[in-house]
């Protein structure tokens, strides 16, 4: 017989592991789902919710417990201080927790890890907090970047940036999108048989309806859908058939505009874990050659793992330093890819932990990074070739900047992007604007997909 587990203590111990030890959430959490495999889908539920949402509000809760608490959460021992902001989430957010359990079970735990001198602190607090739900009162909007800040838990330098950025009613559209269901995004493939058959898109989708999936369309390209799984989505047939992968809308809309035709040479510098590089193979439909590379070997053993599961045949995949430039290469490739590391913010919704980092400082070292790959990206692009350029985040330092650097120093025109965009998205006025310059800024909360950057450039000579 297998031995149940406290999921409450689990959740604790992922979110000191986050915060305490600085580790991304995604992985820490993807590990103990694969520890504890054996846990059933209402525990593996019910584990996702508190240790996701208490991860996510941590901004909010912590405000409620410094209205209730005299001993405010930098002050906290952090086991007690995560203990709280658990219980506080319960209380706030998960209306099938009843009060009395969401207490006692808090209480319970501070005993479990040690502390029974402060279950009565955490008893104290946490039913203030139940008994006079009157009493939280959020910040106006007389100062708007400490109301956001609280209300959608997000930290006041990202709202600050984003009001300048965007304007207040934007800024709280995008703060609001990040705290939405974040669906699961797929791109349906035609399956390559290993009889050299092939099955089509719509035979993919009706298996994976076969298989309890729920599926929806996804906006802005053709084979991008949402998808809903009971499971893990890798345990479907369908995908380890390599019948769809997981790849968000912005993603596959960025590489489309590549303008990506049969016979092409392309180059993406940073490829892990393959999706864009599987793309523009795709979209030569087996000629041309995707040449796939990152920067360590378990990177590449990532994209490997996707091409041998999709039988991509046009595809090479090597470990490369996208920062150091490899001579060989210089003005071959009719396009390349280049998705530098970056910040993040565009997909503070999945991986939340990202916000609680974010800086300035941290934005121009990564904007130094993404120019010395951006230079080798230039010099490898062929006259008259492609240079895509993109990152997942909301930055105007690591994006408008960067383009506005890499027309004043190479040999670059952008180019326009209306003609490749659909009319959902040209409706909006600063996406049409800049897309006749050549790039893009899609944000959560106003466009149905990650927060993500792309810019497209032709080298003149």
């Amino acid at each position: 017989m297998t031995e149940r587990i406290n999921i409450r203590e689990l959740a604790l111990e992922t979110l000191l592991a986050i915060r305490e030890e600085g580790r991304q959430s995604h992985f820490v959490i993807r590990e103990v789902l694969e520890r504890y495999g054996w846990l059933t889908d209402q525990e593996r539920a019910f584990y996702l919710r508190l240790t996701e949402g208490t991860l996510e509000y941590q901004i909010r809760l912590d405000y409620i417990l410094n209205l209730f608490s005299r001993t405010k959460t930098e002050r906290m021992k952090p086991v007690i201080r995560e203990i709280l902001r658990m219980g506080v989430y319960q209380l706030q957010f998960m209306d099938s927790v009843p009060d009395s359990a969401a207490v006692n079970e808090s209480v319970r735990l501070a005993g479990r890890k040690g502390f029974s001198g402060l279950k009565g602190f955490v008893n104290g607090v946490l039913r203030n907090i139940s008994r006079h739900p009157e009493k939280i009162v959020y910040p106006s909007m007389e100062d708007p970047v400490r109301s956001l800040s609280i209300r959608y838990s997000m930290p006041e330098y990202l709202v600050s940036i984003w009001m300048d950025a965007f304007g207040a009613e934007t800024a709280e559209k995008i703060c609001r999108g990040f705290l939405e269901q974040n669906e699961v995004t797929i791109r349906v493939r035609n399956v390559r048989k290993e009889d050299g058959s092939e099955e089509g898109t719509e035979e993919v989708l009706r298996n994976l309806e076969a298989e309890g999936a729920q599926l929806m369309k996804a906006p802005y390209v053709p084979d991008a859908w949402y998808m809903r799984s009971a499971g893990n989505p890798a345990e479907l047939t369908a995908f380890q058939e390599g019948g769809f992968l997981m790849q968000d809308v912005s993603s596959q809309l960025a590489v489309r505009c590549a303008g990506i035709r049969p016979g092409d040479l392309v180059f993406d510098l940073c490829a892990a874990p393959g999706g864009k590089s599987l793309l523009a193979a795709d979209l030569m439909a087996g000629t041309g050659k995707v040449i796939s590379g990152d920067l360590t070997d378990r990177k590449a053993e990532l994209i490997q793992e996707n091409v041998e599961r999709c039988r991509v045949k046009n595809m090479e995949i090597e470990v490369q330093d996208a920062s150091a430039a490899v001579p060989g290469r210089f003005e071959t490739a009719d396009v390349v890819l280049a998705d530098v590391p970056c910040s993040g913010y565009g997909v503070i919704g999945k991986k939340p932990d990202i916000k609680y980092n974010a800086s300035r400082e941290k934005e121009i070292e990564l904007a130094a990074l993404q120019r010395k790959i951006l230079e080798n990206a230039v010099s490898y692009v062929r006259p008259g070739g492609i240079l895509l350029f993109s990152t997942c985040t909301v930055a105007k330092t690591e994006n408008e900047e960067n383009v506005k650097w890499l027309l004043e120093n190479f040999p670059l025109e952008g180019v326009d992007l209306s003609d490749s965009l659909p009319e959902e998205l040209l409706a909006d006025e600063r996406v049409r604007e800049t897309s006749k310059r050549g790039f893009v800024q899609l944000l959560p909360g106003i466009h149905h997909c990650d927060g993500f950057f792309f810019a497209k450039f032709r080298k003149t000579v």
